[in-house]
């Protein structure tokens, strides 16, 4: 790390602070251009979410590498409504795979319920994978949820908080307290199902066969719960509007970064579909499938998806 760079005990309320201003970012993109070019609405909002984090990042953060989804070179085509110019680029994959400190961030995860007025289930990823001895592991993140007011964050002393929007507007990680009923700022743990029920996360419009099958193998009362982005659904584990997320569709890193990082300090059991851990800043991002629930369920959904 620089001598620019935030001190590292500073990483989770920075993440959950740029977090929180992106998705702020987002909330004036849907104002500005409105609903009406769903296309537009997303590609504004994916771009100019990204722009400020990667300048952002670029002066709180000098010396760290960066992956974002819309930082690939396939992405250079997109234009931001009165912007001309491609996407600010991703630190170079070479770079990135030597450097000590990345930021995996997603700035729009869920752009098709960003496009749809009044839909609530779309985050902000950002996301701090520093290198160890014998590898490296995500060390902070935040998810924010702008249209609900809400983040849910790595704290450093340890564990996760949940952390409610100030009503003027400020910035969730920092400012005044938020409400006259309600701390701002709260501990977050996962919380474990109701005995003999599973609520179940998927997709809105493609719900994975995996789930289907393992819905009708394992011995519980399965629901299976549309919910837009993966950061949308995994707060919702989080949260306890479900119990579960099981996926195994296609994503990359950015999908799940942030959200897993929080779901980790929050106590909650994340891995990859078959038990391995999730690995991140590889130099392939696609990162296929993910599972989060609460440690209690993990044994039944890992047993339910290997037979099923």
């Amino acid at each position: 790390m620089t001598d620019g760079d935030a001190p590292a005990a500073d990483d989770h309320a920075l993440a959950a602070e740029l977090a929180a201003a992106a998705g702020r970012v987002l909330l004036g993109v849907r104002d500005e251009v409105g609903f009406a070019d769903a296309r537009t609405l997303k590609d504004t909002g994916d771009l100019r979410a990204h722009e400020y984090l990667m300048a952002a990042l670029r002066e709180r953060c000098p010396g760290d590498a960066v992956l974002s989804e819309e930082g690939r070179s396939s992405v250079a085509g997109k234009r931001a409504q009165g912007a001309d110019e491609a996407p600010t680029r991703n630190t170079a994959t070479a770079e990135r795979l030597t450097a000590d400190r990345v930021w995996i961030i997603d700035p729009l995860d869920g752009t098709r319920e960003f496009s749809e007025e009044g839909r609530r289930d779309w985050a902000v990823h950002v996301a701090l994978w520093t290198r160890a001895p014998g590898g490296g592991q995500l060390t902070a993140g935040a998810v924010a949820l702008p249209a609900q007011g809400l983040t849910l964050r790595t704290a450093a002393t340890g564990g996760a908080l949940l952390v409610r929007a100030d009503p003027a507007g400020t910035d969730p990680a920092g400012g005044r307290a938020g409400g006259r009923d309600q701390p701002r700022e709260v501990p977050l743990h996962a919380p474990a199902p109701d005995a003999g029920k599973l609520r179940i996360a998927v997709s809105r419009t493609r719900p994975p066969e995996l789930v289907e099958r393992l819905a009708e193998k394992i011995d519980l009362d399965v629901e299976l719960v549309p919910i837009g982005s993966a950061g949308a659904k995994i707060s919702a584990v989080l949260l306890g509007e479900v119990d579960a997320y099981v996926h195994a569709g296609g994503q990359y890193e950015w999908d799940s970064a942030a959200p897993a990082a929080v779901a980790l300090a929050a106590g909650a059991h994340a891995s990859r579909v078959d038990g391995s851990p999730l690995a991140y800043n590889r130099e392939d991002p696609r990162l296929p499938d993910i599972l989060v629930c609460h440690p209690v369920s993990a044994s039944t959904l890992l047993t339910g998806i290997r037979d099923g």
